[in-house]
């Protein structure tokens, strides 16, 4: 009898917890995009053929995939060399740079943004003044908007790549620098097929969270319709001068994307057992 209770209460605890975490799940993410995708589609697709005929919602779309995929690219070549310095070699100071990985995680977009307006200020700032003197904009411009995305995505390749360094040891590289292989043949023919998959989920990851950022790149775009507003920007300015048909439009274009790059990668991704 008591094991018969214990194992009843065992199953109402599960599907208990089951139903508090769908519920979660449900409030949190699937209730707001199901709103989003309800009034987007509200008058059939009038709202999206609305807001792509809109020349500023066209160029904050451009603008926004253009900064995204220079910062994945960035971040992904560096994501990737801080992953095996942090793994494969010991140095004076390496548990301080693991822990400044994880910066961005802890502080605020905004004071990201507002940091890097007050270094490279071009009246101001350390070296704004100088950068600008030989032609260089950085703060409300691209270059600006490309490093406050880079400082929010930084920890995302690194946090993917580095657990499967551990995992795969060094042996096959050091059978492979013994026959001869320099660090590039090293690197490209072992290393990089060992971790391919976590650099591209780190990959997605990186593009899905820099189509979405919002509070950095406002601080430092300076927001100007046409010329450096992105897409996030664009959704709350719009939704405050009520254009609400036209922020829900460009709102769901960013959810789509985002799930769509998830979606494609959980189909290209072999099973368990096909990786090898």
């Amino acid at each position: 009898m008591a094991s018969t209770a214990v194992g009843t209460g065992s199953v109402a605890v599960k599907w208990t917890l089951r139903a508090l975490v769908v519920g979660y799940l449900v409030m949190l993410v699937v209730w707001p995009t199901a709103y989003v995708v309800k009034h987007t589609f509200a008058d059939g697709f009038t709202g999206l053929q609305e807001a792509l005929s809109d020349p500023d919602v066209v160029h904050a779309l451009t603008l926004t995939v253009q900064v995204a995929v220079a910062s994945v690219i960035i971040t992904t070549v560096f994501g990737v060399g801080m992953s095996i310095l942090l793994v494969r070699y010991n140095f004076i100071g390496k548990r301080a740079l693991s822990a400044l990985i994880d910066l961005p995680l802890a502080v605020s977009p905004v004071v990201v943004g507002l940091a890097l307006v007050l270094v490279y200020n071009g009246r101001f700032g350390w070296f704004g003044p100088w950068l600008e003197d030989n032609g260089i904009q950085v703060v409300f411009a691209r270059p600006g908007m490309v490093m406050a995305t880079c400082f929010v995505i930084l920890p995302l390749v690194i946090r993917e790549v580095v657990p499967v360094l551990e995992e795969l040891g060094d042996d096959q590289e050091q059978a492979a620098r013994s026959l001869g292989a320099n660090a590039w043949q090293t690197f490209w023919r072992v290393t990089l097929p060992g971790i391919k998959w976590a650099v591209v989920y780190g990959v997605v990851l990186s593009l899905a969270r820099a189509l979405g950022e919002f509070g950095a790149i406002k601080v430092v775009a300076g927001n100007v319709g046409g010329e450096t507003q992105v897409a996030t920007v664009l959704v709350q300015q719009k939704y405050q001068n009520f254009e609400q048909q036209t922020a829900y439009s460009v709102a769901f274009l960013l959810v789509f994307a985002a799930v769509l790059c998830l979606v494609v990668v959980a189909l290209l991704r072999p099973k368990e057992g096909q990786e090898r």
